[in-house]
């Protein structure tokens, strides 16, 4: 899940020389967000007990940019939390795409499928609860993207799994691979910190896919799917 927002201490790449108003100049010149992904935002914020995990304004609108150029039929989200990405992603679909997201908190979905079924995107998406490991399997589908945003403890067998779901030249956007810094911290040794090193070390090695880490934020991957 994302760990960070736009204007907490950790928007700006790893090792940026930081301006106070650095990130109000950057979200000035960009696409704004809607006034409903600002809505589903403060009540994130207010309502939620980790509001930070949710993409955010910056994010979103990569997402959403991603999508457009990518132009994918059928899009995985795991890890829906508050919605937020899922929406612009969703945003940003062909008119005969889909997103099927899937969160592993049954709890979270009294907050976040109204914000689904409200939107203007509301037929573009379908909401599952449970673990990934074991929902995408069943679903018998074929996806173009996924965007990987859960466990982070999980996240290698997450990209197996969607590799063996994931069309050829299909993409996988995995979120938080940075982990604040942390992969590059010697006395950082938690098991989500030693998942995402796992992780990044398995995608660096892996034949099968062009890879990217952009320092955007908390780090997100871009892996391209190449070859069976």
């Amino acid at each position: 899940m994302n760990e960070k927002n736009e204007q907490g201490n950790h928007s700006l790449p790893v090792g940026s020389v930081r301006g106070g108003s650095l990130d109000d100049y950057i979200l000035a010149h960009i696409d704004k967000e809607s006034d409903y992904l600002h809505r589903l935002w403060r009540a994130t914020q207010l309502h939620l007990l980790y509001g930070r995990m949710a993409s955010g304004h910056l994010q979103g609108r990569l997402l959403k940019m991603l999508v457009g150029m990518i132009r994918p039929k059928l899009v995985l989200e795991i890890g829906t939390y508050s919605g937020y990405s899922g929406l612009c992603i969703a945003e940003g679909l062909p008119e005969d795409g889909h997103l099927h997201t899937v969160e592993i908190n049954d709890e979270q979905e009294d907050f976040t499928l109204p914000w689904f079924q409200n939107s203007p995107w509301a037929d573009k998406i379908t909401m599952h609860i449970g673990d990934a490991l074991e929902v995408v399997p069943k679903l018998g589908l074929q996806f173009d993207m996924a965007f990987v945003d859960g466990d982070k403890r999980k996240y290698v067998e997450y990209y197996e799994m969607v590799m063996a779901h994931l069309n050829e030249d299909g993409y996988i956007l995995a979120d938080n691979t940075l982990w604040d810094g942390h992969v590059v911290e010697e006395q950082a040794h938690d098991a989500q910190t030693e998942g995402i090193r796992v992780f990044n070390d398995h995608v660096a090695a892996d034949e099968r896919v062009e890879k990217v880490i952009l320092p955007l934020r908390d780090g997100l991957t871009i892996i391209r799917k190449v070859m069976n």
